[in-house]
């Protein structure tokens, strides 16, 4: 059996990898936290409240929704977005527990910063 690259990794650095990547861009960062404080699900009107095209706010959707971060769903003409939160909690676990573990067994290093 041939595997990629990546699938040559566990599924848990996958996953994060995942996530690593749909937080990785400022937009989603703000897209996300409008979804959040709206405490429903929205429309078109995302974009009246992040700086981009329409057709970038898409993209960026698209890219949260391949993690799993939001939900959407279409009723007529209208796509309705918001916050995973059950996803969006393991998230945090995975992270945290990843993160945690790293810093941990870090160990002082004597290299300076150039």
């Amino acid at each position: 059996m041939t595997y990629t690259k990546k699938e040559r990794f566990s599924k848990r650095y996958q996953y994060i990898s995942t996530l690593s990547r749909a937080l990785s861009h400022p937009a989603r960062l703000a897209i996300l936290d409008y979804l959040a404080q709206q405490n429903q699900c929205v429309s078109g009107d995302i974009t009246d409240k992040i700086p981009l095209s329409r057709p970038t706010v898409s993209q960026h959707l698209q890219e949260l929704r391949k993690a799993g971060l939001i939900k959407g769903s279409i009723s007529g003409k209208h796509v309705y977005y918001c916050v995973n939160a059950e996803n969006i909690k393991q998230m945090e676990q995975e992270l945290h527990n990843f993160l945690w573990g790293l810093a941990a067994r870090a160990v002082p290093c004597e290299i300076g910063e150039h």
